[in-house]
């Protein structure tokens, strides 16, 4: 059996924190930097298996995103209900939880997956920004320890700056939802614009058109309208 490692001093504590912080604020996509936090974060914790949880707003489930992990076992395990399991509780109350034994956990929902995997003690931490927990963050290790308060400490941070990229990326993306949708508003109104003074239309008349032309080539509104203005501006 691999022994316990001993517990880390501050400067490798600093130096496992700063590690994680290089990787989190790298130019690469979210998904490998997820990947890359859960590795790096194994290393520092020695885990048998570290993995990232996100809770999906539309179902209220926790859902694996991330794990270093090359066990299909694991990776396929059923998602989790907000307050069921471990993780699911972590989720729910917004704090951390440590479990000696995962065998004999009685709210642990995978120890069949535990057992087959070597799997004994977990400590799970929230991924959380401004209150609001965005999912999970679980270190498992392959023998049975009992974590310190530093190395919670240094789980919660990791899982802090997590949730931080993950929070900034959604921001992104619906940023980028937000923009679009203004960008096919303004050329919409264009294209209405144009229509109007060209076929003497009405104002309702030309949106008509614009969404009928839409549905017949099966094109979005924004590109018909898109197609109406550069016919335009071919004319000047």
């Amino acid at each position: 059996m691999k022994k316990p490692r001993k517990s880390m001093s501050h400067a490798k504590q600093l130096e496992a924190i700063s590690k994680v912080s290089k990787t989190i604020t790298s130019d690469l996509y979210l998904e490998d930097i997820l990947k890359l936090i859960v590795t790096v974060t194994a290393e520092i914790m020695d885990s048998k298996i570290c993995s990232l949880m996100f809770i999906d707003e539309k179902t209220g489930e926790l859902v694996l995103k991330a794990t270093q992990s090359m066990s299909d076992l694991y990776n396929k395990k059923p998602h989790l209900k907000i307050g069921e399991g471990i993780a699911g509780k972590v989720a729910l109350t917004n704090k951390p939880i440590a479990v000696y034994d995962l065998s004999k956990e009685p709210e642990y929902k995978s120890k069949a997956i535990a057992e087959k995997e070597g799997l004994k003690s977990l400590l799970s931490v929230p991924l959380s920004v401004k209150g609001k927990v965005l999912g999970v963050l679980n270190n498992y290790t392959s023998y049975s320890h009992k974590f310190t308060k530093d190395e919670a400490n240094i789980l919660t941070t990791v899982a802090n700056q997590a949730a931080i990229v993950i929070e900034n990326a959604e921001l992104m993306v619906k940023t980028k939802v937000v923009q679009a949708e203004l960008e096919a508003r303004k050329a919409i109104e264009r294209a209405k614009g144009i229509l109007m003074r060209q076929q003497g239309l009405s104002e309702e008349d030309a949106f008509r058109k614009i969404q009928r032309q839409s549905m017949d080539m099966r094109k979005s509104m924004r590109e018909i309208a898109e197609a109406i203005i550069l016919i335009e501006n071919m004319k000047k």
